[in-house]
């Protein structure tokens, strides 16, 4: 059905008929719905909150030129509300609503297990002013919070969720695959504008009734879930719990691989443990309860990967097809799933274990790379530290870490040099008035630089390299905008130089070589300032409207007396 997905949905210019609109009690918009079958519709708890007891939901998409109503109510238990924790983090906010008489099953939607990092995605909502329903453009950022729930960027400011998009679908703008639903949309404190939404396998964690009107695998293979036999104390390697954590919460190391050899029960428990742990679907609220009585920095948050996939024999065309379906990109070409990978503008976090058991692990290793260099994270688990393993090391940790590195050094060496140099041109050229100084900015880039540069590199050093790469773009980025006003400011000295020619070239020409000191003085004022190096740009536009001012009330008086008209 067309309303299922696939790319004919995400091109259709049409209404989706799966978008419901919500109504409360007082017959006002409190929310939006997705139709997941002819008689459930999915939203937020805090909807059915608004609606004050009465729901109403209404299919704007549905075929004919009326647009039916239907009453709704709480189907049985299917209601999660927002809670928070002690840190302020949200988590629930779901419901599910039974309809009192079904709709066509063709305009029912399936939610989707997707990935979602970088992904392009649009949502059909019933803002204010807009009660017939807009689409909302948005890219996605990644996880929030602890919950998994996922944080998106509106496309342009005007495309944030705002009240009565709520509960609206979030759909794949490729595919047209809906695998979220939004929660809601803020304005922060400095202007920054967010959208949130809560994905498919979190929905599911909340609401198990929503599990049979969802497609696509999870995202952990089976032999990769944590038993209950995994609980045991003496099964936690908490060191390597500690470094687990750390990277699915994106300690900025990109690659990182481990090895569990066979027979190593507490290890192998402890990679279990924290893959299910990060999963959105499988992280319970027994398993939470269970870990956080481990040691603190060991529970690592919902949706630190995308994917967890065992590749013990497997071979690289079915771990390639695995990741492709779980980044949606099954449906958008005939290729090779490693080719649809490799044109693919999403990403996400992966996790292979045993990749030296895989059917042919070299070519693995090449479909790893194609990875990385697409900028998905990579977590892989090795059985052995052998031939493989060192040549996984050299070309997914060491080499692209050297790269990295030399290309972090030229960013520096740009910063402290070209760039710094345009800096300090344009402060000698004109006064940089309200712009603070950026000295320390760039005594920390030349020191950053001359760490860089007495080291070898080494894959053990990735944070520090992080914390530089910020840095080098932190830098960068307020030298382009210092420069750029600076440069502005430099083009007003230029335009008031003209103007100040112009008027005196008229002035002479007016006065007909009769001196005028009083008009004289601030020429002369306005020139000086004009020629100091810095310029006060400021000072001089002031002086040169004040002779500009004085020239033309001369030149009024002028016509005035010999009988002219003062136009």
């Amino acid at each position: 059905m067309a309303a299922g997905g696939g790319v004919w949905a995400a091109s259709s210019m049409e209404t989706p008929s799966w978008a419901a609109r919500i109504r409360g009690a007082d017959g006002e918009i409190v929310g939006a719905g997705i139709l997941l079958s002819p008689d459930r519709v999915l939203t937020c708890a805090h909807v059915v909150d608004a609606a004050a007891g009465r729901i109403t939901t209404e299919f704007v998409g549905a075929t004919g030129h009326s647009v039916p109503s239907v009453a709704a109510w709480v189907d049985g238990d299917a209601y999660v509300p927002e809670t928070q924790d002690a840190d302020g983090d949200p988590s629930g906010d779901v419901a599910l609503l039974r309809l009192e008489r079904p709709r066509p099953a063709e305009e029912a939607v399936r939610l989707h297990r997707l990935s979602a990092s970088n992904r392009d995605v649009r949502m059909y909502g019933f803002p204010e002013d807009h009660n017939g329903g807009i689409w909302f453009r948005a890219t996605v950022v990644g996880g929030c919070g602890r919950d998994g729930q996922v944080q998106l960027i509106p496309t342009s400011p005007g495309e944030l969720a705002s009240p009565g998009c709520s509960g609206a679908g979030v759909a794949d703008s490729l595919t047209g695959e809906v695998f979220g639903m939004v929660l809601t949309g803020q304005k922060d404190a400095h202007g920054n504008l967010f959208s949130f939404m809560t994905p498919a396998e979190t929905i599911v964690r909340h609401l198990h009734h929503v599990h049979p009107f969802t497609v696509g695998r999870t995202a952990v293979d089976d032999r990769l879930r944590s038993t209950g036999d995994d609980a045991s104390d003496t099964l936690l390697d908490e060191p390597f719990a500690h470094r687990l954590a750390a990277w699915l919460r994106d300690d900025g190391q990109q690659v990182k691989m481990s090895v569990v050899r066979p027979g190593d029960g507490a290890r192998a428990a402890t990679l279990r443990r924290a893959i299910t742990l990060a999963d959105r679907e499988l992280r319970t609220s027994a398993s939470v309860h269970r870990a956080s009585l481990d040691p603190p920095g060991t529970v690592p948050s919902a949706g630190g990967h995308d994917l967890a996939v065992d590749a013990d024999g497997l071979t690289c065309a079915e771990i390639a097809e695995r990741i492709s379906e779980r980044m949606g990109l099954r449906q958008h070409s005939a290729d090779l799933a490693t080719d649809r990978i490799r044109d693919a503008k999403a990403t996400l976090s992966l996790v292979v274990v045993g990749v030296d058991e895989a059917v042919d692990p070299p070519a693995l290793l090449d479909l790893l790379e194609v990875l990385r260099a697409g900028g998905s994270r990579l977590l892989l688990v090795f059985r052995t530290a052998g031939a493989l393993h060192r040549r996984a090391r050299d070309e997914l940790l060491i080499r692209p870490a050297r790269e990295r590195r030399a290309q972090l050094v030229e960013r520096l060496r740009e910063i402290t040099g070209p760039l710094a140099g345009a800096l300090y041109e344009r402060r000698a050229a004109v006064v940089a008035d309200g712009i603070r100084p950026m000295d320390s900015d760039l005594v920390a880039a030349h020191a950053a630089l001359a760490d860089l540069t007495r080291v070898e590199d080494d894959p053990g050093r990735g944070p520090d390299r992080v914390r530089y790469e910020r840095l080098a773009e932190w830098v960068a980025a307020r030298l382009a905008r210092h420069i750029d006003r600076l440069d502005r400011l430099r083009d007003r000295r230029d335009e008031l130089s003209g103007r100040l020619r112009g008027y005196h070239v008229l002035h002479q020409h007016s006065a007909q070589g009769k001196e005028d000191p009083a008009v004289d003085a601030l020429y002369l004022r306005a020139h000086a300032l004009l020629q100091a190096r810095p310029c006060d740009v400021r000072a001089a536009e002031a002086a040169v409207d004040a002779y500009t001012r004085k020239v033309d009330d001369r030149d009024g008086q002028r016509r005035s007396h010999l009988g002219g008209s003062p136009s």
